[in-house]
């Protein structure tokens, strides 16, 4: 019994010895690793060429687009078109009745005639007054009516001439023609109507969809803002590529160019006006569709870009970063980031080319906290615990 009683005792004090020895190496670990720098992962921050790409609204208009109407009166006595289909540039599209207009052609050409006839008799009576008057055989004044009478007949050859070619044209006029090329719309007017020259209302329209426009509205205040940045520098100029999403989110899938921009700001809305032109072989943009317009300005040389994970927002919405400060400290800066490019946030004021931004580590940072600054692209080393064995040696008898 005593010994048994003694081997009891022996066993319990190196169990509560192993248990101290257990708790107090768990200690000194965890004020080992609250007494040390934080290991966090860093980017050195460095200027780049962005392009400063806009999302803005446009709405789609026709390249060309005409009115048809008629410039003579009278009955139309056929349609030659189907509504809706594609039509060629001087296509037959509506037959007036020409019989009037044959009718005042042919009597312009009979007066000219007439008048041909004329000017050959006032012609031959000048000439041969011409050597009588140099004789004195006939009176001047004789002579010099002769003359005028000649030249009077010559003059009413060219007023019954162009009297004929407008005849000739009105009977042209009689068969209405496309103005232009591209898809006819409905007919306001059908066989039998009666149209006259000069009306208000058009038989149809024609509009060019291939290519069209899109005009796409952008703020003055933006513009204004690009222009100054434009000429303070650090912003260059390029090429306005645009690309569009259609209605549905989808994107067109061809690029357009921006034609012109206009130069008067709109009273009511204060934008001002881009028109870019668009291919639209497959007739896929229509007129008055909405869509928005995406494209770049302008390349910001000294924006910086930080990865997404780097930066996080206060309550207030201010982006701010992690970077390592003098001294391997934790140092947070407010930055301006008001736009994405592919995985990075596009910072435009707050950082200097140079600044180690903090990229991993960052979830219990505090300001002036010592760490340990890693490269972000460096191999990160994973060590196994030191494996600890626990020996116990209870005897039993």
């Amino acid at each position: 019994m005593p010994t048994r009683m003694t081997i009891q005792i022996l066993a319990t004090a190196g169990m509560l010895a192993l248990a101290a020895c257990t708790k107090s190496e768990a200690q000194t670990a965890r004020s080992g690793m609250a007494g040390g720098p934080v290991a966090v992962g860093y980017v050195v921050a460095q200027a780049s060429s962005v392009p400063i790409v806009q999302d803005l609204p446009g709405r789609v208009a026709a390249f060309q687009i005409s009115e048809v109407r008629p410039q003579v009166s009278g009955v139309i006595l056929r349609r030659l078109f189907q509504e809706g289909a594609i039509v060629r540039q001087g296509q037959t599209l509506y037959q007036i009745d020409p019989s009037l207009y044959h009718a005042a052609a042919a009597q312009a050409s009979a007066n000219l005639q007439s008048a041909r006839a004329n000017a050959e008799a006032a012609n031959a009576l000048a000439t041969r007054y011409k050597p009588l008057a140099q004789m004195q055989a006939v009176a001047q004044q004789d002579y010099t009516t002769a003359v005028s009478q000649a030249r009077m007949a010559n003059a009413a050859i060219a007023q019954n001439a162009a009297a004929l070619r407008t005849a000739q044209i009105n009977v042209r006029f009689t068969r209405v023609p496309a103005p232009i090329s591209g898809r006819v719309g409905l007919s306001a007017f059908t066989e039998g109507a009666l149209v006259t020259s000069g009306q208000t209302d058009s038989l149809t329209t024609i509009t060019r969809l291939d290519p069209v426009y899109v005009d796409i509205q952008q703020s003055a205040a933006d513009l204004l803002s690009l222009r100054r940045s434009l000429a303070q520098g650090g912003v260059q100029p390029t090429t306005a590529q645009v690309r569009l999403l259609l209605p549905d989110g989808t994107d067109y899938g061809v690029t357009g160019t921006v034609e012109f921009s206009q130069v008067i700001v709109d009273l009511n809305t204060g934008t001002v006006t881009l028109r870019a032109s668009f291919p639209n072989p497959d007739n896929i943009l229509l007129p008055g569709m909405f869509v928005k317009a995406r494209f770049a300005q302008a390349i910001d040389t000294q924006a910086i870009l930080v990865p997404q994970p780097a930066l996080s927002r206060d309550p207030q919405g201010n982006a701010t970063v992690w970077i390592v400060g003098p001294g391997n400290k934790a140092e947070q800066k407010m930055v301006v980031a008001d736009r994405t490019e592919g995985a990075n946030w596009v910072v435009t004021g707050g950082l200097q080319p140079g600044d180690k931004i903090i990229t991993q580590g960052t979830a219990n940072l505090r300001p002036n906290e010592p760490v340990r600054p890693v490269s972000a692209n460096a191999p990160q080393r994973i060590q196994a615990p030191p494996a600890k064995t626990l020996q116990s040696n209870p005897s039993r008898s």
